[in-house]
């Protein structure tokens, strides 16, 4: 792990119960839905970077098997409050699992790595999907790459992300669309792509 990412652990430790209060409750609903539609009944879902477990609790009440997984010590504790059960503690580059889910959902959370890290986890997910499985991941839509506001950054736009996923054969983007924050106050615009294992 390099020092920008550990920056990045380190504001989610110290912020953990902030960060919680502000996206626990949000209602991500629709594009839940959108992800959800294309996942087996009670497939079993990776949420990678789970943060307060709102995803995780999202698909346990819709009755699938769900593994949170998080960097954050502290996120883990409060998601594994809120969703009733044990949450993965570790970091994004040592994810290593083969064929092991039929969905990974990645809220918001790839977009702290650094670009070539990014792409060698990218292919690890690949890896973790059974034949048809699906990749939801969402980003900060722009060219933005650095630390802001205490983390570190890696933005994404269509043209970005085509790049980042250069030879990556295994893939077959289903749907790439741009959606506003839900989060009350906040302007962003989020990229959101939702992939299929060939």
């Amino acid at each position: 792990m390099d020092d920008m990412q550990a920056v990045t652990l380190q504001y989610y430790n110290d912020h953990a119960r902030e960060f919680a209060e502000q996206t626990q409750y949000v209602d991500f609903g629709e594009i839940q839905q959108e992800f959800i539609k294309l996942i087996p009944d009670a497939g079993h879902i990776l949420d990678f970077g789970c943060g307060a477990g709102r995803d995780s609790r999202y698909f346990l009440s819709h009755g699938y098997r769900v593994t949170a997984l998080d960097g954050s010590h502290s996120l883990a504790l409060l998601a594994e409050d809120y969703i009733q059960q044990k949450v993965v503690r570790q970091s994004f580059e040592a994810f290593a699992e083969i064929d092991a889910y039929d969905g990974i959902w990645a809220c918001a959370s790839l977009l702290h790595l650094p670009w070539d890290t990014l792409r060698q986890v990218v292919w690890k997910l690949t890896a973790a999907l059974h034949s048809k499985g699906i990749l939801y991941a969402s980003f900060k839509y722009g060219n933005f790459t650095g630390v802001r506001h205490g983390r570190y950054f890696t933005d994404m736009t269509e043209e970005r992300w085509q790049a980042l996923t250069e030879g990556m054969t295994a893939w077959h983007v289903l749907k790439i669309w741009v959606t506003g924050d839900v989060r009350e106050g906040r302007s962003d615009q989020w990229l959101n792509i939702l992939c299929k294992k060939k």
